[in-house]
């Protein structure tokens, strides 16, 4: 076992891995920008270290900084969590240099799949069905014209080296091609310094499933079964399930099948996810692109399957075999993952800010992975997800019950939250039935569309309102009451001058 594991990481994501270090009895180090100096993963860890300013270049993406921190506290193993440096091959390989185990793939398989046109043509060659599309690159808007022609709309235009839902334009008119084609290359050059792009069909129904794998190097690939994304805002996740209501048992069977191919055609190491845009009409699936770490909404599948999936990380970059095989992993139940943001729910606008109260919710069968607590502020560098709350349940209504049980007890104010967001989805049709797919939100639920469901206010503002309502209340009691008198003293004096 490792003596000490450095976490790469901020968050929730930095704390859900220090906690099974606790478990495992490995002591835990955290880094920190300066802007999150008093975060919660900093003052649960054994150890913490200041890397640098509160911009992630120079602090959380620093390559040279993590290494020094990991040498001079003697850490044997970083795990890089998600985001950051979880997918940068140099990282992978310049730890591997330093004589520190890297908690994740090796710097060939990130290389592998980390270029979609790559990986493309690498997953064509395994065999494993991919949307129809162009052969490599296309260079100009001429070109990008003829191919989506032959193609057919609408389509996708993606950036080779995209990601988080950048660098992908999607396009019905074919007016509009050479100026999304553009607005494309340029997402791409600005975020991944990669002005390549493909194109290729858009599905017209489609549902985002992905499939959670897992290699040794002893040579085993298995598969976790897969997670429903479809709860997407501008190809965000917004809420994640386990298993789809939409893949039929014989297509989940062929689904893991595939994944596993997949796997085992880059010899993969460690936690991976291959994700297949799925048509929910015809039920066929295509390969979209593999990512090479621990994902966000790994816990819906720690959640029906019982397995640990960071323990497992760690012991695979031990160089052991996996503790399951593929016969062991079974279904069970139902879980539902949201993601707690401090946004507006309605513009979506990110809400930076002191929280004042944060009570999350407990009960049977809840889980919450969380970064808030009283007196934390939220800051304005990085993604403002504060925390993840999962549902379980024997079946998936139990799981919807539950969740939205557990959200009307989530107490958090200070700051504006999504937490009415999850509410309005939950309770709409075509989530209950789910048919709901990748543009549900954006066309169903988004702005104006929303609900006006009650949310926690800031408390002293909700003291005050409640306090305006209640005087208001009283006097509006107070004034009926004296109207009655009156109108029983007209009545009675009525009733004298009847008698005279």
């Amino acid at each position: 076992m490792f003596k000490k594991i450095l976490v790469a990481n901020r968050g929730e994501i930095a704390i859900r891995v220090i906690r099974t270090c606790r478990e495992l009895g490995v002591q835990s180090v955290a880094v920190y920008s300066e802007a999150d100096r008093n975060s919660m993963h900093v003052l649960l860890a054994d150890e913490a270290y200041h890397i640098g300013p509160a911009p992630s270049a120079e602090s959380y993406l620093r390559i040279d900084k993590i290494i020094e921190v990991a040498k001079k506290s003697g850490a044997d193993a970083v795990h890089p969590g998600y985001g950051f440096l979880s997918e940068n091959a140099e990282f992978a390989t310049a730890l591997k240099e330093a004589g520190i185990t890297f908690i994740g793939p090796t710097a060939e398989n990130i290389r592998a799949m980390g270029d979609k046109l790559a990986s493309r043509d690498l997953m064509q060659e395994a065999g494993v069905p991919i949307v129809p599309g162009t052969e490599g690159s296309v260079t100009d808007a001429k070109q990008a014209k003829e191919e989506a022609d032959r193609i057919g709309y609408p389509v996708i235009i993606k950036a080779s080296a995209g990601g988080g839902g950048k660098g992908i334009r999607v396009v019905h008119d074919p007016a509009e091609l050479e100026s999304q084609f553009r607005a494309c290359q340029s997402e791409g050059l600005n975020f991944f310094k990669d002005d390549r792009v493909f194109i290729e069909r858009f599905v017209q129904n489609p549902k985002h499933i992905e499939m959670q794998i897992f290699g040794d190097t002893k040579g085993n690939v298995v598969h976790l079964f897969e997670r429903e994304c479809s709860a997407q805002r501008r190809h965000q996740k917004v809420i994640e399930e386990a298993p789809s209501i939409s893949v039929p048992e014989e297509v989940r069977k062929r689904m893991g099948e595939v994944a596993v191919k997949a796997g085992q055609a880059i010899d993969y190491i460690g936690a991976g996810t291959i994700e297949f845009i799925f048509d929910n009409n015809s039920k066929e699936f295509f390969f979209m692109e593999m990512n090479t770490r621990l994902q966000v909404e790994h816990p819906v599948t720690e959640m029906i399957t019982g397995y640990d999936l960071v323990k497992e990380q760690i012991n695979v970059a031990l160089g052991n075999a996996l503790s399951f095989k593929q016969e062991d992993v079974k279904i069970i139940g139902h879980a539902i993952e949201v993601r707690i943001y401090a946004e507006d729910p309605k513009t979506f606008a990110p809400s930076p800010g002191l929280i004042r109260k944060c009570r999350p919710p407990q009960g049977p069968f809840i889980r919450m992975d969380n970064a808030a607590y009283p007196g934390y502020e939220v800051p304005i560098h990085y993604d403002p997800m504060i925390g993840k709350l999962i549902a379980w349940g024997d079946t998936r209504e139990e799981a919807m019950t539950r969740l939205n049980r557990a959200l009307d007890e989530f107490m958090l104010t200070g700051v504006k939250s999504n937490i009415v967001l999850h509410k309005n989805i939950l309770s709409h049709p075509q989530f209950i039935d789910g048919t709901y797919t990748t543009q549900f939100i954006d066309t169903e639920i988004a702005g104006n569309k929303q609900k006006d469901l009650f949310m926690f206010v800031d408390d002293n503002v909700f003291i005050i309102s409640a306090a305006i309502v209640a005087y208001n209340e009283a006097k509006r009691r107070d004034t009926s009451r004296l109207n009655l008198v009156s109108r029983w003293k007209d009545v009675g004096r009525a009733d004298q001058l009847r008698n005279h």
